[in-house]
């Protein structure tokens, strides 16, 4: 009973700190002070709350052990004697001297005594509660039997001192929280900064990262555990925007140059031509067919480099449907048999599979391995084509006995405007953006290309496409 009352009492008077806590909470949050700031309120705050915590949880811990010593020493000997001398009271001598009044009611909770109470039998927490904070009374209740019959009683006894008490302990443990919060708040404040101190430098640090210093990084030593999690990412996230920066500076550089010499060969001509060239009729078709040639050779450069951006961008759409993988090697064995006369030319389709996808752009990605291999094909080499079926994947393999392919250069020959020192001549031509482009049309289609070289002795590309079942 005294226990139920207690944690009653506690949570009625705990519940305005806890309305404190969510409005403060709620209010740093709208604020715009610094984090420091917000974190030495957070915990003053709930340093004041555990403090408030204290002081009422040690004065309600000592009220009940009060009470509980009082029901002890006094309250079970006022009931005996209520008891026996029920219901012929003489006096009450035999009571204690704290008891206010006490109350008798039959089975039926009508009073038995005195006649003339006008009060009710209650049991209930919330009648308890008032009286002990309003009367500054503890009321008992309990029941006995006399007579064969039950009866109900209620005893109220004066709780001026046991409250008084209380509040004094309240009041001690107040006190000593407030002298104790000298010392917290220097502390707190401290520590707040300290913690803040690796954020604010590295804050400083990041304002100084221009496309000049994009090299700049985050130093992680001193710190810890979150910060220094967060300054690692950071450093790594900095580490991938470098590299596609100066990625992007060659990207620019490189296609800057392969612009500049069909631009220079064209302008070489029209200045001759302006100069003298236009009388003459053969300078006039040389130079008509150079600039001819030239621009080709600029609108295929630009036409690629727009195939890359819009894939970089994401814009780049495929118009994918069923179709026979077989329909287009047929296509591409015709065409290449037609336009090669140099090369010895083998073809082999062992299988055939259903392929979703599109059909120009994977024509276009076979065409461009095949071209490599014409290109760098001495004449008179042979190249072979094959298709069939492995695993999950339609396999298109070329094969060749070309100049091959340094092991120094496998891994970056997909790379965009990429060549390698051996087909970097001008009779052999290219951008260095075919392979990119077929490599993104492999991808788009969940497919892989695979490549294997050996220098001198040839190469052998492997185009993978999964197939329909």
């Amino acid at each position: 009973m005294i226990k139920r009352i207690l944690n009653s009492l506690l949570n009625i008077l705990l519940y305005p700190f806890k309305l404190i806590l969510r409005f403060v909470i709620r209010l740093l949050k709208r604020l715009k002070f610094s984090i420091a700031f917000k974190i030495s309120a957070s915990y003053l705050l709930i340093y004041i709350i555990i403090i408030l915590i204290v002081a009422v949880s040690t004065s309600a811990g000592c009220m009940v052990f009060e009470f509980q010593k009082f029901e002890r020493n006094t309250i079970n000997q006022d009931v005996e004697n209520i008891k026996r001398e029920f219901p012929d009271f003489k006096g009450n001598t035999s009571m204690s001297s704290s008891i206010k009044s006490f109350e008798i009611y039959d089975d039926s909770l009508n009073s038995v005594y005195p006649y003339n109470n006008d009060k009710r039998y209650s049991d209930n927490i919330i009648v308890v509660l008032e009286n002990l904070l309003y009367n500054r009374e503890y009321v008992y209740s309990t029941d006995f039997e006399a007579n064969n019959r039950d009866y109900y009683l209620n005893i109220s006894y004066d709780a001026e001192l046991m409250i008084n008490d209380a509040f004094k302990i309240i009041v001690l443990v107040l006190v000593s929280g407030a002298v104790g919060l000298l010392i917290f708040v220097p502390i707190i404040s401290n520590t707040s900064y300290r913690l803040i101190g690796p954020i604010k430098n590295m804050t400083e640090i990041t304002k100084t990262i221009t496309v000049n210093n994009i090299n700049t990084r985050l130093d992680v030593k001193g710190t810890q555990d979150e910060l220094k999690e967060l300054s690692q990412t950071f450093n790594e996230m900095m580490d991938r925007i470098e590299q596609g920066y100066k990625f992007q500076q060659q990207f620019v550089s490189d296609a800057s140059h392969e612009l500049r010499t069909p631009i220079a060969v064209i302008k070489g001509y029209v200045n001759m031509l302006d100069r003298w060239g236009k009388n003459d009729k053969a300078v006039l078709e040389e130079s008509i067919g150079a600039i001819k040639n030239e621009t080709d050779n600029m609108q295929d450069l630009i036409e690629k480099l727009l195939f890359i951006a819009r894939s970089d961008k994401g814009n780049l759409a495929y118009s994918k449907e069923d179709f026979k993988i077989s329909t287009i090697l047929y296509e591409i064995e015709k065409e290449t048999k037609m336009i090669d006369v140099n090369h010895k030319l083998y073809f082999k389709f062992y299988d055939d599979a259903n392929i979703y996808g599109d059909i120009k752009r994977i024509k276009q990605a076979i065409r461009i391995i095949i071209d490599n291999s014409i290109k760098y094909t001495p004449a008179s080499g042979y190249i072979m084509v094959s298709g069939f079926l492995q695993d999950d994947y339609y396999i298109i393999k070329i094969e060749d006995t070309g100049i091959g392919i340094e092991k120094k250069d496998l891994n970056k020959i997909f790379d965009r405007l990429y060549r390698a020192e051996q087909s970097r001549s001008r009779e052999i031509g290219g951008h260095g953006l075919g392979l990119s482009i077929a490599k993104i049309i492999v991808l788009g289609h969940k497919g892989k290309i695979r490549v294997k070289s050996t220098i001198g002795k040839g190469s052998e590309f492997s185009i993978m496409l999964p197939y329909i079942n």
